[in-house]
């Protein structure tokens, strides 16, 4: 599992296609790999993994494409100056290698241990109604992104429009799954910095405030 600093919500890194935000439902699918290319002559393939540990690629048993119609079983696993570098059961060379370039392999999500209290799948997050700490509706989670600065849920507002909040406490202070949503407190950015937070929809000026 992967965790930020303290400060940050921790979130499991395995992240799942989201509804008719983007592909569309894989049902109990969940992606975990991407073959980035081909390595060497011998059908090994670099890999982008979606998971804290590429090891678990393993763990979690027979892999399959989108339409769940190809599995694959991984056999062997190492790491490379690029990344994973992973064996497909079948694929013996580089030409056959280079077909799979691009492909998305996912685990079912039964497969998956439960997260940890105060973590979570990306799976998990995507499609909680996001609400105002007074309860009024949002919109929707619809991603989980990361820049290299930490998790940012990814709330669709209105058609065609969404916004990145900091998944921290401050922003995020409560995450409901069974219940289908989070509260939200949106950062105000003054000069590119976190100033100050309040409701998301409030009126950014306060008079009151210093």
């Amino acid at each position: 599992m992967i965790c930020a600093t303290r400060a940050w919500k921790c979130i499991v890194h395995l992240k799942k296609l989201c509804w008719q935000f983007e592909a569309g439902d894989v049902g109990d699918l969940i992606l975990i790999a991407q073959i980035v290319g081909a390595h060497g002559l011998r059908g090994d393939l670099t890999a982008r993994i979606y998971a804290d540990d590429a090891n678990n690629l393993k763990r979690y048993g027979r892999l399959s494409d989108k339409s769940g119609q190809r599995s694959f079983d991984v056999t062997s696993i190492r790491m490379g100056a690029k990344g994973a570098i992973i064996r497909l059961k079948g694929v013996t060379d580089r030409t056959e290698a280079d077909t799979l370039r691009g492909l998305e392999l996912y685990v079912a999500r039964s497969a998956l241990p439960d997260a940890d209290d105060g973590s979570y799948y990306h799976a998990d997050l995507v499609g909680l109604t996001a609400v105002s700490v007074d309860g009024a509706a949002i919109g929707r989670v619809v991603g989980v992104q990361n820049y290299g600065a930490g998790d940012l849920l990814e709330i669709s507002v209105k058609a065609n429009e969404t916004v990145l909040i900091p998944f921290r406490d401050q922003f995020v202070p409560t995450v409901d799954v069974k219940g289908g949503m989070v509260v939200i407190v949106a950062p105000i950015m003054i000069d590119g910095s976190e100033q100050r937070s309040t409701g998301l929809g409030d009126n950014a000026g306060h008079d009151d405030e210093e």
